[in-house]
């Protein structure tokens, strides 16, 4: 059945966004596909698609002394952000649309966009947002003095803010008609927070873009993904710095975004264990892939990680990986067949790495069944017609019950 279908982000970059660009991509070669985005969302580069920009910029950051000013600052964003979510849910809704993809808002992670529309509604959870249902990762730079945690607690626009995001998201995720996930980890995540039955609906990885490209494998370590504390890249040279001297790698992080002050904390980390580091940030995917291809192994050791799409953008580059055994890593990663799964524990760590940098036979048979493992079980084609599946039900399961609805005001 071809339908006509909506789609709706205010995404940054990352993988997130290459996980809509796809999808969009390969939807829009089948059914009449129109995006809709806010003006703060990275562009989905995609061609044939109908785009409609909506206006919205956030207030500016204010600096010291009236950086507390900031909490109310975005607690007005999201209220402007919401009327300007309720114009986009009546050009959706005006718009004879059989069914709207939703993915998340960077700045409420459920876009309140799903509390307006009648359209039937498929939202993709990449995650829950973690800054409200965690505690956040121990950072020495995040310790609060005794004034500021009293203030913290007292500040009502803090907690205005925070009460307010949680509404938003937990009344837009109740709201769509039916709620997708990227892992088994994921719905029980959203199970437990949202109390909402979701579905299981994997990415795919473009395998005749991330592929090997014959080039030699360099005697260094890459992992990739935003420089943060969630990433947990702190474990990974704790671990390399138990590594003996002569045999130490060096490390290559590839960012899309930085923390200053997480860069600042892991650089003097790594200084102090004697491991040289080397961040890039803003690399193009052409060399993403060939950094993939370059790298004797790829480390993965984010904290709960929901899935993660660089174990199997590196695997599918034939590169094996070396995962911390949690979060939805358990399910890309098939420990020693296509890398090593490891507790958050930097010996064990580097014991992995080390066995894997002293044995490169063993890491080449890893590296190609990890490609095997892309093909076989992650492919793009696959992950699509799930999609599929699920968009239609939704707009069956909607439709259905207000055709229902109509006939019972009719009697």
């Amino acid at each position: 059945m071809r339908m006509r279908i909506a789609v709706y982000h205010n995404l940054h970059s990352g993988g997130a966004l290459r996980t809509l660009t796809e999808q969009v991509r390969r939807l829009s070669a089948r059914h009449d596909l129109s995006l809709f985005a806010l003006a703060t969302a990275a562009p989905v580069e995609t061609e044939g698609v109908k785009a409609r920009v909506f206006p919205f910029h956030p207030g500016p950051e204010l600096r010291r002394p009236f950086g507390r000013l900031n909490r109310a600052a975005r607690a007005a964003d999201l209220i402007r952000l919401a009327r300007v979510n309720r114009a986009v849910a009546r050009a959706i809704d005006g718009g004879g649309f059989d069914v709207v993809l939703v993915h998340p808002c960077q700045f409420s992670q459920a876009p309140s966009l799903l509390q307006h529309l009648r359209t039937p509604s498929v939202y993709y959870c990449h995650e829950p947002p973690r800054r409200l249902y965690e505690p956040p990762i121990p950072r020495p730079y995040l310790r609060r003095s005794s004034l500021r945690g009293v203030l913290d607690r007292v500040d009502p626009a803090l907690r205005f803010h925070r009460a307010l995001l949680r509404r938003i998201d937990r009344g837009a995720t109740r709201a769509a008609t039916r709620v997708l996930v990227n892992s088994r980890f994921t719905q029980a995540n959203v199970r437990r927070i949202y109390g909402v039955a979701a579905h299981v609906c994997r990415h795919g990885v473009d395998a005749d873009r991330f592929r090997p490209l014959g080039l030699r494998r360099d005697r260094f370590v890459l992992s990739v993904g935003a420089l943060t504390p969630y990433k947990g890249f702190d474990l990974l040279i704790e671990g390399l710095g138990r590594l003996p001297e002569a045999a130490r790698p060096p490390l290559r992080l590839i960012c899309n975004y930085v923390e200053p002050q997480e860069r600042a904390y892991l650089e003097n980390l790594a200084q102090e264990r004697g491991v040289s580091l080397e961040i890039e940030v803003g690399v193009s995917d052409e060399n993403l892939i060939r950094a993939y291809n370059r790298a004797a192994l790829v480390a993965y050791t984010p904290h709960r990680e929901p899935l993660g799409l660089v174990p199997l953008e590196a695997m599918a580059c034939e590169t094996p990986v070396v995962g911390v055994d949690e979060g939805g890593v358990q399910e890309t990663i098939l420990h020693g067949r296509t890398g090593l799964r490891v507790p958050r524990d930097p010996h064990a760590l580097a014991e992995a790495i080390g066995d894997l940098l002293e044995y490169p036979e063993r890491a080449r048979a890893m590296g190609q069944a990890g490609r095997r493992w892309v093909l076989d079980a992650w492919d793009w084609e696959g992950a699509v017609q799930g999609l599929v599946a699920h968009l239609e039900e939704a707009a069956r399961t909607q439709n259905t019950e207000r055709r229902t609805q109509n006939a019972e005001r009719e009697t």
